[in-house]
């Protein structure tokens, strides 16, 4: 039996499974597969190796799956090749058990069976720093790499910043440091972000820093932006990541793009609610249907067909609103709490100034139909990568106690130039002013697509959130949402089949 047939057989034996409630079996089965993708992830990829579409991966509720346009997901083209000198492939971090992301579980797992030799564990951003005494915690608990980023002049922005840039706190000895060319560098700790359900970005990276000269904000460029912004990106992690002498080469871009392109991931069945795409459009199938373009229903009032804002992002579950089955029936009022439930938002830069309040709900920040993000770039900062510590808003230190913040460094940052002058920011990352210079930036990030939550987690940019029922009571806190118990329940058991 070929490699491919045999896929295609423990596929079939896993929805059988699903279907008799046979877990055990279930997690064999997921477990030698898991096996085989970590083999792949080092960079051992095998000619005409796949997995069929919807092969079903097990998370803490249910199975996530990968639908590809091209009828399969292919697992030997140069996406889960070496092409560095440190054994990491793009699959080494964006797992397709994990919906292409990672899941700190899955950096456990590898971290436990190789030891900590796993290519993952690279010292260039798998440690707390790049040099000195190799510490993988960061990534092994909360899944998290460091980032090495030019403070302002460098080559993305060539004036000063606007800031000057202190480490308050320096738990690894380097927060700031300078290189070979004078330059300060910051290390900021980020989650990868998933490569799947790229079609519905409005910006490349947390910070946005791979959309700056394409901007994906125009229906006639988008699909040309995006396929120059991520195979930027995909150059930039090869070198960077991978630690590569040399780019990829331009035959290798284009299959790495191409096979990032045909993906799309989401829950597939929950385990208390059953299937997620029957009778209800649930799952990678339906997502890859979705239509989008970039403003669609912009909660601003920028939509370029001029349509207006709806609330009612998500409308997958409805069918489930009078269901018997109780999970179901929550599942079903969480979407309507997501789309409806009164929210206050206040102190969110790049959203409101000074004392502003904005009446809104979740959707108008996540307005994208049944995706989740921004249909435009609005980098926003909600506060959680502040420090407890130096916090004086009394909403965001409340949502913040709700979280379990790693242990990473704490900047200062005092504005000596333009409009905020005299004001000084206390943040574990300065998100997109580490790339403007802009103190209007400060603390400043995207918000992430939605979809696939249940195979990633932790969440948020810094991972600070171990499960989405702390995301829910982040969100409770600082937006004053007075949800109820049960209501917290229902808006989590919602967010975990998406």
């Amino acid at each position: 039996m070929s490699v491919t047939s045999k896929s295609a057989s423990v596929v079939t034996k896993l929805r059988r499974q699903v279907k008799g409630g046979s877990r055990s079996k279930l997690r064999r089965s997921a477990f030698l597969c898991l096996l085989t993708l970590s083999v792949l992830a080092t960079g051992s990829a095998i000619a005409d190796i796949y997995l069929p579409n919807l092969f079903p991966f097990f998370n803490a509720t249910g199975l996530s799956a990968t639908y590809s346009s091209t009828g399969r997901v292919d697992l030997s083209g140069p996406f889960f090749q070496s092409l560095g000198t440190n054994g990491r492939t793009c699959g080494t971090c964006h797992a397709p058990s994990d919906g292409f992301g990672l899941s700190a579980a899955d950096a456990r797992f590898k971290y436990i069976i190789s030891r900590g030799k796993d290519p993952l564990f690279s010292q260039v951003d798998g440690s707390t720093c790049p040099t000195g005494e190799v510490d993988s915690s960061l990534l092994v608990n909360n899944g998290l790499f460091r980032i090495g980023l030019a403070v302002p002049p460098n080559a993305t922005d060539p004036s000063p910043a606007q800031y000057t840039i202190t480490a308050v706190q320096d738990p690894y000895g380097c927060a700031l440091t300078v290189n070979a060319q004078g330059q300060q560098i910051a290390s900021v700790y980020r989650r990868p972000l998933p490569t799947t359900n790229l079609g519905f970005l409005s910006a490349v990276m947390f910070d946005g820093r791979e959309s700056l000269t394409n901007p994906l904000n125009n229906k006639q460029t988008f699909a040309a932006n995006l396929n120059a912004d991520l195979t930027q990106q995909a150059i930039d992690a090869t070198l960077g990541h991978a630690q590569a002498n040399e780019a990829p080469t331009p035959a290798q871009l284009s299959q790495i793009v191409k096979f990032e392109f045909s993906l799309n991931s989401a829950q597939l069945f929950d385990f208390a609610a059953g299937d997620l795409s029957k009778r209800v459009n649930g799952g990678p199938r339906f997502l890859s249907a979705q239509s989008y373009y970039p403003g669609i229903n912009d909660s601003l009032g920028a939509d370029p067909q001029g349509k207006p804002f709806t609330p009612n992002v998500f409308t997958l579950y409805k069918f489930f609103e009078n269901s018997r089955n109780p999970q179901q029936a929550s599942i079903a009022r969480g979407e309507e709490i997501f789309n409806t439930q009164p929210l206050t938002i206040s102190d969110v830069p790049g959203l409101t100034t000074g004392n502003q309040q904005i009446a809104g709900t979740c959707t108008t920040c996540h307005d994208t139909f049944n995706v989740g993000n921004h249909s435009f770039s609005l980098p926003l900062d909600i506060g959680n990568s502040h420090s407890a510590t130096y916090e004086t808003d009394a909403n965001i230190l409340a949502a913040l106690n709700q979280l379990q913040t790693p242990r990473v460094p704490v900047f200062e940052l005092v504005c000596t130039q333009g409009p905020l002058a005299g004001n000084t920011y206390y943040t574990s990352d300065p998100g997109k002013a580490l790339i403007s210079g802009q103190c209007s930036d400060i603390g400043r990030g995207k918000g992430l697509i939605l979809r696939g939550l249940a195979a990633r987690a932790p969440y948020f940019h810094n991972g600070a959130a171990a499960n989405l029922t702390e995301v829910v009571k982040f969100y409770n806190q600082r937006f004053q949402m007075e949800l109820t118990h049960d209501q917290m329940r229902d808006l989590v058991n919602f967010l975990q089949t998406l």
